[in-house]
């Protein structure tokens, strides 16, 4: 099963323990309320940045969101080698949540791995906040208000998030690069 139809009902439970209906969060999230009722059934993919403004209106941590259970460390978290949780959020991305055991985190550090793919093939997001992109491996096309930024090992960007922007592994080698949204 398909990761986001688990995080439906937490997004269904969280706005009505506030006693919001379907209109004022999308009101408040600045989406349309046909958007929150699709997130809610279950029967669309949620977008990570849909979810960080969930979590950041309603106070509730993005690992609850995500995974259902509370993260728990409060001064620090270790996270070794290849034991990121995963956020199954998007079918073409690899998503690993570095920072998902540390309660009340400002900022949401990903180790991400994202496919080769074509140009015509590339889907924008946008969603509230800035993003930091740092690769260590491949060569990665943003694209960024549809301007391609190629961002290459060792090379990093800072965007405004609200940018619409894209993501594809160039060279037919997917990319490997920490993301770091606040």
């Amino acid at each position: 099963m398909e990761q986001y139809k688990e995080i439906a009902p937490r997004l269904v439970g969280v706005r009505e323990g506030i006693g919001w209906t379907p209109k004022e969060m999308a009101d408040l999230l600045g989406v349309t309320e046909e958007k929150v009722l699709a997130f809610e059934s279950g029967t669309m993919e949620i977008p990570v940045g849909y979810l960080l403004d969930v979590s950041r209106l309603c106070r509730v941590d993005l690992t609850t969101l995500i995974s259902g259970r509370e993260p728990h460390l409060k001064s620090y978290s270790l996270v070794r080698r290849n034991e990121g949780f995963s956020v199954d959020r998007r079918k073409d991305y690899d998503y690993k949540s570095l920072g998902y055991k540390f309660a009340g985190r400002e900022m949401e550090p990903f180790l991400i791995e994202v496919p080769p793919k074509s140009g015509e093939d590339m889907t924008e997001t946008a969603h509230r906040g800035q993003e930091f992109i740092y690769v260590l491996e491949g060569r990665l096309e943003v694209r960024l208000g549809g301007e391609p930024i190629i961002v290459e090992p060792g090379d990093s960007l800072y965007f405004n998030s609200e940018t619409p922007h894209a993501l594809r592994g160039l060279d037919g080698k997917p990319v490997r690069f920490l993301d770091v949204i606040l």
